[in-house]
């Protein structure tokens, strides 16, 4: 039994052996055995798998489109504008030898931040009225590369709230943006509102914030207490808050469709409720290049009349004119459409259209509503008897 058992193990320890020989070179290496050309690599995190099949894409490319392009387009051109007014005011001193207190008038320097946009390689730029007016004792401008410069006022029109500025520095060009035609303007597009809210340009870059257009053509009617004409307004819900009043509405050209001008709270507070509105981009291109050849905007006819209104002093200089607000028409044109609509000097226009009227800037207001060659219905008072008369308007003229 052992000695069998003694030649089963020499049997294995031989085939043992055997076992470990090369394998003839006509031979196929078995199916488990691994070659150097198929064993798996370890793949790094770090480093990149390239797939020769796909093509390989940039992610900043990944990250642009129609609006950071629009953004590099209009971006250099949208300016901060910072504007210094004298505003009179009165304060209260007590005078010791009197005994009492009395108003005395005071003057004080007043800053206020807006933002506009260039439009001419010279230098000039657009913005709202109530941000640079008549009444601005300096204008600066910054740009987006970080220069500042002094600018002058070209001309300004209350009534379409538009001013046009001019930088003073001619030694150099300046970057601008081109305008769209609002007629083509489509609800649902993009909107970029660019500028300057509550003077965070400091650093050199506008603000910028995206919506669509909401709607076109939003009329507003002027308001007594402040008759700026608001006709035709572009709607957006790109957000538009205090500082922005000024700056440019871009569309994903990079053009401006109008400028951001002011936004809509329905009373629900004072701030940025998705209701915004700005001067579609004809109607500014109209005004501005009235106010860059004369300074003044005219209107589209001549009335053929001049008018004042209707004051406590006048009332007192003629004691028959009525006492109700109104125009008092001083002369009137022989060749003009006033007189051929019977309008007399003497004559006190109380309403214009529908609407009555408060004041001469609110009848200008009213009145450049109305183009030529249209009719205009004028309510009047003579002789303490109330007429109707339609004026038919035609000629443009110079000045309002």
């Amino acid at each position: 039994m052992i000695k069998y058992s003694f030649k089963v193990l020499l049997l294995l320890t031989f085939a043992a052996c055997s076992a470990q020989e090369p394998a003839p070179a006509d031979k196929p290496i078995p199916v488990a055995s691994l070659s150097p050309a198929t064993e798996p690599q370890e793949v790094r995190s770090d480093e990149a798998v390239p797939d020769e099949g796909t093509p390989q894409i940039d992610v900043d490319d990944s990250r642009r489109n129609a609006i950071t392009n629009a953004v590099q387009k209009a971006g250099p051109a949208v300016v901060s504008i910072t504007v210094t007014e004298l505003q009179r005011g009165y304060t209260r001193e007590f005078d010791s030898f009197f005994f009492r207190y009395f108003d005395v008038p005071i003057q004080r320097e007043v800053q206020s931040v807006g933002s506009g946009f260039i439009i001419s390689e010279d230098g000039l730029i657009v913005t709202n009225e109530h941000v640079a007016s008549k009444n601005s004792k300096t204008i600066m401008v910054a740009l987006s590369d970080g220069n500042t410069y002094e600018a002058e006022l070209l001309g300004s029109d209350e009534l379409a709230d538009l001013s046009l500025l001019k930088i003073k520095d001619q030694d150099r060009t300046y970057p601008f943006v081109e305008f769209a035609d609002s007629e083509t303007i489509m609800v649902g597009e993009w909107s970029i509102a660019m500028g300057n809210p509550f003077g965070l340009f400091a650093d050199g870059q506008p603000s910028v914030t995206v919506g669509v257009v909401s709607a076109k053509e939003r009329d507003f009617r002027p308001d007594p207490q402040d008759p700026r004409v608001y006709v035709e307004m572009i709607q957006t819900d790109a957000a538009i808050n205090r500082g922005n009043s000024g700056g440019p509405l871009v569309n994903s050209n990079g053009e401006v469709m109008g400028v951001n001008t002011f936004i809509f709270t329905g009373g629900t507070s004072s701030g940025f409720v998705g209701l915004g509105f700005a001067i579609p981009s004809n109607r500014v291109q109209k005004i501005i290049s009235q106010l860059k050849e004369s300074g003044t905007v005219s209107l589209d006819y001549d009335p053929g009349m001049k008018f004042v209104p209707v004051t406590r002093q006048l009332i007192m200089q003629y004691p028959g004119i009525p006492r109700v607000l109104g125009l008092f028409v001083t002369e009137v044109n022989k060749n003009g459409p006033a007189y051929e609509s019977g309008i007399m000097p003497g004559d006190v226009i109380v309403q214009i259209g529908e609407e009555r009227v408060t004041s001469d800037m609110h009848a200008w207001a009213l009145m450049r509503e109305y183009g030529e060659g249209e009719t205009m219905e004028l309510h009047l008072i003579r002789d303490n008897k109330q007429y109707k008369t339609e004026m038919t308007l035609r000629k443009r003229v110079q000045g309002r």
